[in-house]
């Protein structure tokens, strides 16, 4: 089965909000068996709306659209609605009482006739109920196609979706399966990761396929698996999973379901009962955030320094000023230093340090741009490495953190 999704909004086409809508809603419909063919962004303009509407519903079974339900008049869409069905609109009490319910509750100002016209729908439309906001969804049907119109406002599209929409399209139609599994690899490209999992990625059976999804020093490999038989699906997936894992196992951190890197870091660290600590240079705490990021994180991320100017490494972190002077700041020296006394200040179990060159210009260090030195601290030693990023500032420091997740996680490791 094909869904589109359609988002209204000139706050979308002109870049004043990113549409995570249509993500979330695709990530869904495609956990339930869903295909979404095509995402459109459109105006709330009455003929983008009816032009959208009916080239979408001549190539998919559901149809959703989001945005366009708010009071004010340029919210257009359940009148376009009207107009693309041939309908009229309708007062819904129930969904009038819910809107005054919710003026008497929560909100100061009166309630207005705009906000009451809010409770008026399509004829044909069948409201779903918006826990949170004054403008229902609607489910309507026709000529065998689901249109599904749901608020714009991201907590209120994902309540109704959760809780209403996806229940109901299960219970009407029968869909496939689609399995997904995405195997996180670090400190290899895409292409030569490609050329090591050739005769695998030849071999897929029909229902399997797969994906490369390179970010900065990091690959994703996607494997999505398709079909009516779950357990047929569930056999191959773990089968070519199985292999990927013994051809490049030196290079996989865990899968993505299991969560993001830094999750897994964390996972390994309360594992081992062991402690973290960062002292950031041109990654400018951004280490620091990631994990921190994780819910839990507190039970074994210590703190950090961002010691971004070069007396900051001196007087904050006591690397000696000779030590500096003789290497260079963005050196393999300056970065154990950094990484051992950061771990001695916190006392953590391991201490991970980042000095280098971002650019545009080189500061302290002759360096040339994109040099990069990254050093872990533990009781087993200090292992520092030094890398070439290119010239592109946000391209170093992502890849910087990236290469750091990947450094900490080896260390982690040997405990």
């Amino acid at each position: 089965m094909l869904a589109e999704i359609i988002t209204i909004g000139d706050e979308i086409l002109i870049g004043q909000i990113i549409d995570t809508n249509s993500a979330y809603l695709a990530t869904e419909l495609n956990k339930i068996g869903i295909s979404v063919f095509q995402i459109t962004s459109i105006q709330d303009e009455k003929e983008h709306i009816l032009t959208a509407l009916e080239e979408a519903s001549g190539r998919a079974q559901l149809i959703f659209l989001t945005g366009g339900l708010g009071p004010t008049k340029d919210d257009i869409t359940k009148l376009t609605l009207c107009e693309y069905f041939n309908d009229s609109m309708v007062l819904h009490e129930e969904v009038l009482k819910h809107i005054e319910y919710l003026f008497k509750t929560y909100i100061s100002t009166p309630i207005s006739e705009v906000n009451r016209k809010q409770a008026y729908l399509p004829s044909k439309a069948e409201p779903l109920h918006n826990k949170y906001g004054t403008a229902p969804g609607m489910w309507i049907e026709e000529n065998g196609k689901v249109f599904v119109s749901l608020p714009g406002v991201p907590y209120e599209m994902k309540e109704l979706l959760s809780k209403q929409v996806l229940p109901r399209i299960t219970e009407k139609f029968r869909t496939p399966f689609i399995l997904h599994k995405t195997i996180m690899t670090y400190g290899l490209g895409e292409s030569a990761i490609a050329e090591r999992i050739a005769e695998i990625e030849d071999t897929l059976p029909s229902y399997i396929k797969l994906a490369y999804l390179p970010n900065l020093g990091k690959v994703r490999l996607r494997l999505t698996a398709k079909g009516p038989d779950k357990a047929e699906l569930e056999r191959g997936m773990q089968e070519v999973s199985g292999k990927i894992y013994k051809t490049i196992g030196d290079l996989i951190t865990g899968e993505e379901e299991e969560g993001t890197i830094e999750a897994v870091l964390g996972k390994l660290l309360l594992s081992k009962h062991k402690t973290m600590a960062t002292a950031e240079s041109f990654t400018g705490g951004k280490i620091a955030e990631q994990i921190t990021a994780v819910p839990g994180a507190s039970g074994y991320f210590i703190g950090g320094v961002v010691s971004y100017a070069t007396r900051t490494k001196i007087d904050i972190l006591k690397v000696p000023e000779a030590l500096i002077e003789k290497h260079s700041v963005v050196s393999a020296e300056v970065a154990s230093a950094m990484a051992e006394n950061i771990r001695s200040m916190m006392n953590s179990d391991l201490g991970i340090a980042t000095t280098g060159n971002a650019g545009p210009t080189k500061g302290d260090s002759d360096a040339p741009i994109g040099t990069v030195f990254i050093a872990v601290s533990s009781e087993k030693g200090t292992i520092v490495e030094k890398f070439s990023m290119g010239n592109h500032r946000v391209r170093i420091v992502q890849k910087g953190v990236h290469k750091a997740m990947e450094m900490l996680r080896q260390e982690i490791l040997k405990f």
